[in-house]
Parts: structure tokens; C-alpha cells; sequence
């Protein structure tokens, strides 16, 4: 069963070969009849981060900084086992690891700078202010 779901995409050209994973089947909780009591419908893959030669060296840093709590001993491990089929689990967790791979790795977002407001529209906004406190003002019935 090696190499049947080839190797998948991380971001651009980088991709994840199935050599480097790690495959653990055991059973799954939850219904399904007498079935789920002797099949291995759950799938764990297991990804070494800390070794691998997949992704580029920048890459690999930001990836074992942000999922630092997600790892045991460098290697990361996603489980799958929502699906009765282990065919569909093993595609669930590829699917899942890669998305996490693809979100540890992405460069951080560049920062934001402070914009002044323009001078023209906190004028308006305290114009507005005072016409609305006016307004309320004269709703007191003082006059009456």
C-alpha cells in the first residue's frame, strides 16, 4: 500500500514524499456495527520534522516554531477517523497534514502600519456630534 497516494503538495513546487511518512492504523471509536470490532479504519500519519529534507531550511525553522506544541521529538502525527473506510482516513490525514505544513510555513504577515485620519473627517464626525447632543438637548422639557 506504499506510494498509493503519491506525494502531496505543501505550497508551489515543495511537496511531501511518501517516503518520509510514516503510516499507523489501530480502530476506530464510535459506530459501525460488528465490522468496526476487527478492522483498522483509523489511520495516523507520522511526519519527521525535524529531519526531513523536503522543505527548505527557511521553512522548516517556521514550521517547527509554530506547531512546537504539536510536536514529540520533532515529529509531527495527525489522526484521521471521522470516515468507516481506512482508505478515506488515510486521505483525510495527508489532507489535513498538508494544510497544517501549508499554514506553519507561510511567511508572516507583513505588519501593519498606522494610518493618521484625515483631518476633514474628524471635523464631520465632532460637526455630527455636536448637532446630535443639540438635538437631545432640546427634548428636555424644561421649556414645558
Amino acid at each position: 500500500m506504499g506510494g498509493m497516494l503519491g506525494p502531496h503538495v505543501i505550497r508551489g513546487s515543495v511537496l511531501l514524499p511518501e517516503a518520509e511518512l510514516q503510516w499507523r492504523f489501530s480502530r476506530s471509536s464510535g459506530p459501525g456495527g460488528q465490522h468496526v470490532n476487527t478492522s483498522d479504519s483509523a489511520a495516523e500519519v507520522l511526519f519527521d520534522l525535524a529531519a526531513t529534507k523536503a522543505l527548505p531550511e527557511v521553512w522548516k525553522q517556521r514550521a517547527l516554531e509554530r506547531l512546537a506544541g504539536r510536536l514529540v521529538g520533532g515529529v509531527l502525527s495527525v489522526r484521521a477517523s471521522e470516515h468507516r473506510s481506512q482508505w478515506r482516513n488515510r486521505e483525510m490525514a495527508m489532507v489535513r497534514l498538508a494544510s497544517l505544513l501549508a499554514e506553519a510555513t507561510a511567511p508572516p504577515p507583513k505588519p501593519r502600519r498606522a494610518t493618521k485620519i484625515p483631518r476633514g473627517i474628524n471635523e464631520r464626525r465632532l460637526r455630527e456630534k455636536k448637532a446630535r447632543a443639540e438635538t437631545k438637548r432640546g427634548r428636555s422639557g424644561k421649556d414645558w
